[in-house]
């Protein structure tokens, strides 16, 4: 996540589609069929995708020509090929997957951007999921009862490849694939991914119970929470939040209540929560501890999540992590058939559930260093591993994808050490982490030697990521350059730094606003809540002359266009869904990215401003900066394949015909 919030009354306006999930959540969720009965025939056709978020692919190169990945070497040796993969625009995961699920551009699945924005209130809103209360409800008292269950709904467009996989009699287990959240209809093996939520809805809240002074930057639909509390002899008292609850007039936060004893003499405490006692030393992470959390006397919703120890003396620090929808008694569906989720917790026990589980916020804060954060990540990359093995022991025929997050995660926090001009760049903390990025890389390498080890001549092996990597040096804040050049407007220009989500915006003399990491609308007659350019000559000559004047723009610093260019969405994309598109989207110039207070309606002073925080890798640019990895043991029939062409390809691995409205073209080769 990346745009970042200070106020909170306004916080919580946009973490209104949060609250919905956790209403939905507390009001048992979507209504799900049941488990049906498999009816496949067996094939000899069979695929294995390993879905490797953010493998760039000079970085893989040149790791592969250097012997550190022996298992791509391998496959290249054995006959595979090797390309470029052509990402999205914008190159954003959720867009990224989504073109690949769907063989379609945004213009045809929708997806633009992690954020949208509600056109009539300018208030953003989650761009991937739609969520909503019961729609009828009695009131007794201050209590609330719902008559219907709650909805969540994935508002991604056409068919999933599984879907088409299925209809043609061909299994598949889909684990983790981002932007599938919900989880589309479907009777094969589906677990969400990216995007899942944490059990208050948001896309993570740790917590964070110090005596020690420590705040947190709140980000846009995560983040953290710091909590003061008091050591009283070597007792902590606490409370763990949880989810809103939806159930009482009042709608209050559910908490857990707990206790820890610090050990007098030993740098040790025990954790009692609902009935469970355990002892962490100091710098110890526990296992996964459930709780529950009561709504009303016949309500509860369940969850997991995990306490570490960081320091009992001489200042008490415990963080726990953002609580997890427990998988075995998931509040909201999480896998299709809902049975699957529950048959991992059986075997594995509880496990990570959350979208992009690596917890960067607490990094970014200080909460985490950079060792304890490559523990939790650690945990993410051997749960992940053991569950591949799993899969691959039982895989003998149709598809299995399986998603791995560790190298974006990991890129992202650990790229201004591998980076000495940037300003966030440590030397000491580079001498020791500087190689992270390197061993990441090598450790994704096993999961491709398993899946080659698992694959015989019948088998198509792919490896593919959403995009490409680089460094995010300078941050370019669109709303305070719309606004210097005289197309947003302000009430109390005065004002201008205290400004957030558009709080101080005079929509009567604006003509167009930045939202979301990419995107900028124009305020639009008829479109918009207040709009004021008409639609037809008057905004298309608007988008023309912002366009051009953005591709234009100079960074005095480094003499660079941080805009590499501006595409007038209409143009760019093909397909019948552009309602919720922006009207132009920015790809930046490699090193550039948004600002982090531009994307949900903030002004800061600068235009231009260096990124000094661990967020140091990022993903925004233009397609062609930033495209991502296509590896396969096939060879491939084109230079420049794209994610929308592997959507293709899969279909004929399988002798699927392609839908009408899917804008790929198969790019492997028979054998």
């Amino acid at each position: 996540m990346n745009g970042r919030r200070d106020g909170a009354l306004t916080r919580r306006q946009f973490l209104k589609a949060g609250v919905a999930a956790t209403a939905a959540a507390g009001l048992g969720g979507a209504a799900r069929l049941g488990p049906k009965a498999y009816g496949y025939g067996r094939t000899s056709k069979k695929m294995i995708i390993l879905g490797i978020d953010g493998l760039d692919p000079v970085l893989t190169r040149r790791w592969i020509d250097e012997g550190r990945l022996p298992s791509f070497r391998r496959l290249l040796e054995a006959g595979g090929d090797f390309r470029p993969l052509g990402t999205s625009l914008p190159p954003q995961s959720p867009v990224a997957w989504s073109n690949f699920i769907s063989g379609m551009d945004p213009g045809g699945h929708g997806i633009f951007d992690f954020f949208s924005r509600d056109p009539k209130t300018y208030v953003p809103v989650f761009s991937a999921t739609e969520t909503a209360g019961a729609a009828k409800t009695i009131r007794l008292g201050k209590t609330i009862i719902p008559l219907s269950g709650g909805t969540v709904r994935n508002l991604r467009r056409g068919p999933a490849f599984w879907q088409l996989l299925e209809a043609s009699g061909h299994p598949s287990t889909v684990f983790k694939m981002p932007s599938n959240y919900p989880p589309v209809d479907s009777k094969q093996r589906t677990l969400s991914g990216m995007n899942t939520p944490d059990l208050k809805g948001s896309y993570g809240m740790f917590s964070y119970f110090t005596n020690d002074s420590a705040t947190v930057t709140q980000e846009a639909g995560g983040g953290g929470r710091v909590y003061d509390v008091f050591v009283a002899g070597n007792r902590v008292e606490a409370e763990l939040p949880g989810p809103t609850n939806t159930f009482r007039t009042d709608a209050p936060e559910a908490t857990v209540p707990f206790q820890v004893f610090i050990d007098p003499s030993n740098a040790a405490a025990k954790i009692v929560i609902q009935g469970h006692e355990f002892v962490l030393k100091e710098r110890e992470w526990s296992r996964w501890v459930h709780v529950h959390f009561d709504l009303i006397p016949t309500q509860s919703v369940h969850g997991i999540c995990l306490f570490y120890l960081k320091e009992v003396r001489p200042k008490f620090k415990l963080y726990v992590s953002p609580v997890h929808m427990d998988p075995a008694r998931p509040p909201l569906p999480i896998s299709t058939p809902e049975s699957y989720s529950k048959e991992l917790e059986r075997r594995f026990g509880p496990y990570f559930t959350k979208g992009l589980p690596a917890d960067t916020s607490a990094l970014e804060n200080h909460v985490l260093d950079e060792e304890e954060f490559l523990a939790q990540d650690a945990m993410v990359y051997d749960e992940s591993m053991a569950m591949l093995e799993y899969e691959l022991g039982r895989f003998d025929e149709g598809l299995l994808f399986f998603y791995f997050s560790n190298a974006d995660q990991r890129q992202h926090m650990f790229w201004r050490l591998t980076d000495p001009g940037h300003p966030a760049y440590d030397a000491k903390l580079a001498a020791r982490y500087g190689d992270v990025i390197a061993r990441t890389y090598a450790e994704l390498d096993r999961a491709l030697d398993a899946a080659l080890r698992k694959a015989d001549k019948d088998t198509v092996v792919l490896v593919m990521s959403d995009h490409g990597f680089n460094a995010f040096r300078r941050g370019f804040n669109l709303n305070t350059w719309l606004l210097q050049q005289g197309y947003h407007r302000l009430k109390r220009p005065w004002k201008q730094l205290e400004s957030a989500y558009f709080d101080n915006t005079d929509w009567s003399k604006t003509r167009a606003y930045g939202m979301g990491l990419n995107g900028l609308f124009i305020n639009e007659r008829g479109r918009e809540g207040e709009g004021v350019v008409a639609s037809g000559a008057e905004k298309d000559g608007l988008l023309r002359e912002i366009a051009g004047k953005l591709e234009a723009v100079i960074d005095p610093k480094t003499g660079e266009h941080p805009v590499l260019r501006a595409f007038i969405a209409k143009e760019a994309y093909r397909g019948r869904n552009l309602e919720m598109a922006p009207d132009i989207v920015l790809g930046f110039n490699r090193g550039y990215r948004i600002s982090w207070q531009s994307p949900l309606g903030g002004f800061p002073k600068e235009i231009l401003e260096d990124n000094t925080q661990k967020w140091s890798g990022d993903h925004m640019s233009a397609p062609e900066v930033l495209p991502g990895v296509a590896f396969s043991n096939r060879k491939f029939t084109a230079e420049a394949p794209a994610l929308y062409d592997l959507t293709a390809s899969v279909l004929e691995v399988f002798g699927v015909e392609k839908p009408g409205e899917m804008i790929g073209r198969n790019v492997l080769a028979k054998d």
